[in-house]
Parts: structure tokens; sequence; C-alpha cells
């Protein structure tokens, strides 16, 4: 479920730590008090990152409850943005590159040629 951003409107990090001991109602109030969100959006992941980075919670309203999910890498990091004590709205692309263990701020790789330029 958590490889695959389809399905989802939009997809929330909260950037820096979070206490990933949180549940439901934990992550759900600290959704609505400190981001000033409403977590009763259904499509809407809320994504959490504790100091190890080899795990991650998600929260997402399904209309008649919340599921929390729970993923722990075997091997690897996930690249979670640690300067910021704030929630950010995330692309599907930049979620893929995050479950892929890449870093959401990917500079474009490939530098694209003026069409006369080419011969």
């Amino acid at each position: 479920m958590l490889n695959n951003a389809s399905g989802f409107e939009k997809i929330y990090i909260c950037c820096g730590y979070s206490d990933l001991r949180r549940g439901i109602d934990g992550f759900a109030n600290m959704i609505q008090q400190e981001f000033k969100i409403d977590p009763f959006n259904t499509r809407i992941l809320f994504l959490f990152c504790g100091r190890k980075t080899d795990r991650i919670k998600g929260l997402l309203w399904e209309g008649d409850g919340f599921l929390l999910l729970y993923k722990r890498l075997e091997t690897g990091k996930f690249q979670w943005p640690r300067n910021e004590a704030e929630v950010k709205t995330i692309s599907p692309q930049q979620y893929k590159w995050l479950m892929e263990g890449l870093s959401i701020d990917q500079k474009k790789a490939i530098k694209t040629i003026a069409p006369e330029r080419i011969l």
C-alpha cells in the first residue's frame, strides 16, 4: 500500500522528528492542532518519521475510521526532511522518490537540449 501513491489526492509529510509511539488519536490531534489541517478528509495521506529513519507511519481517513500504516525497511533509510518542523505537501513523484530511499528534492538529472542545437 505504501509503495504506490495512486489513490491519494494529497500526500503530506510532517518534516522533522515525530514520536512514533503515538497512535491514531495522537497523530490526528497533531494534524489538527499543530498544522491546522482537517485529518477527516478521505484520500489524504499523512506521513511521519521518527529518529530512526528506517521506519515511518502513515495516517489515512477512510470515511468510517482511520487506518494507521507502519512501514519498516529491512535495509536502507528514508531520506526524510529534518530541517523543518512543519507539514509539507509532496507530489506523487516526490512520494515515489521517498519510498525508493531518495531525497524528495531531486534536481533535474538531464538538461533539455534546444531543438536548434540538434543536427
